[in-house]
């Protein structure tokens, strides 16, 4: 439901909603302040001859509301999406009430043609009210392409980014204690695989190319694994290997201490996402790297890029594990 109200203009969407309404309403009370002097049956469709046929008065007040709010609704709604140009917005709202409106003056000059005659066969479309509410249809629907206001309104995105301002000002820390990262292996690696999946792909696929492409996949899974995506703020870490599948998540109040170290792989199970004694790892090379002591005694190891980022994250994580357990925040190094 929120996504509904971010992506319309609530209140084009209420006007295309209630106007027809209310015009379909209107037609209803003219109509029946006529009835005296409208026969029963009356006529709605006409050939060179004159009428050929007719329909119940309450049918034809009936139907001709539920066209009007019908077509009010199709014609008007076509505003109330913010997705669209606002020029477009203004253009479509101008042009949605030019048609309600005409076809409101369509179904009235029927009506008044009809009223008092005393023969339906002498029924007939009254062309002078036909002509003067088409041209006050159109005059309208100019004027409210001009005057309907079709600019983006406060969306979830506005409030979203408002609170995260007031966040920050209130506490200037905050920015401070958020690192987004990106690891991955050494491009020599990659060159590695490649060599080892392309080129016998290649000669597989001569003779069984689903097998080669097969191989290919695999490699590009195997290279995608080696990329890893870390995220540190007050909520504490998270990894993702290959940007977006999520392997660890350790609470900023699970965390004992945080400390950066110069790691290699093989003690820990090898590249990628590996479970090696009590600890976890995340590690796309050896190297710099991030070990997290848990407060339930297990380990985290994630690699850290470079030397300073490495630092940056322990840093970090430091800071928010000792603000989530009530701690005073250590000084930066």
């Amino acid at each position: 439901m929120g996504k509904i109200r971010d992506s319309v203009d609530a209140k084009a969407l209420r006007f295309a909603i209630g106007f027809p309404v209310l015009l379909a309403a209107a037609f209803v009370v003219c109509a029946l302040l006529l009835r005296p002097d409208v026969p029963d049956p009356m006529a709605v469709r006409w050939s060179d001859a004159g009428p050929v046929g007719f329909a119940p008065f309450s049918a034809f007040v009936a139907v001709g509301a539920l066209i009007i709010t019908v077509v009010g609704w199709l014609a008007l709604g076509q505003a109330a999406p913010l997705s669209r140009p606002t020029v477009m917005r203004r253009l479509l709202m101008g042009a949605g009430l030019s048609v309600t409106l005409f076809v409101t003056t369509a179904l009235a000059a029927v009506l008044v043609g009809q009223a008092g005659i005393a023969d339906v066969r002498e029924a007939r479309v009254d062309m002078s009210a036909l002509a003067l509410g088409s041209g006050a249809a159109l005059a309208l629907g100019v004027i409210m392409g001009f005057v309907f206001k079709a600019d983006e309104q406060w969306s979830v995105d506005d409030e979203r980014a408002l609170q995260e301002a007031l966040d920050r000002e209130l506490d200037p820390e905050l920015a401070t204690d958020s690192v987004r990262l990106w690891v991955h292996a050494r491009s020599s690696v990659f060159v590695m695989l490649g060599v080892a999946s392309l080129f016998p792909a290649a000669l597989i696929s001569i003779a069984l190319p689903w097998l080669g492409a097969l191989l290919v996949v695999l490699a590009v899974l195997a290279a995608a694994f080696l990329f890893a995506r870390i995220i540190v703020d007050r909520s504490g870490l998270r990894v993702f290997v290959a940007g977006f599948v999520r392997v660890m998540e350790v609470p900023a109040a699970a965390i004992s201490s945080a400390s950066p170290a110069e790691v290699r792989a093989a003690d820990y199970g090898g590249w990628g996402y590996r479970h090696h004694g009590g600890t976890t790892a995340m590690l796309v090379s050896s190297g710099p790297a991030v070990v997290v002591n848990r407060a339930d005694g297990k380990k985290v190891a994630v690699s850290g890029g470079s030397t300073d980022s490495a630092e940056r994250v322990a840093a970090v994580l430091s800071r928010v594990a000792a603000r989530a357990r009530g701690e005073k925040r250590p000084p930066q190094p």
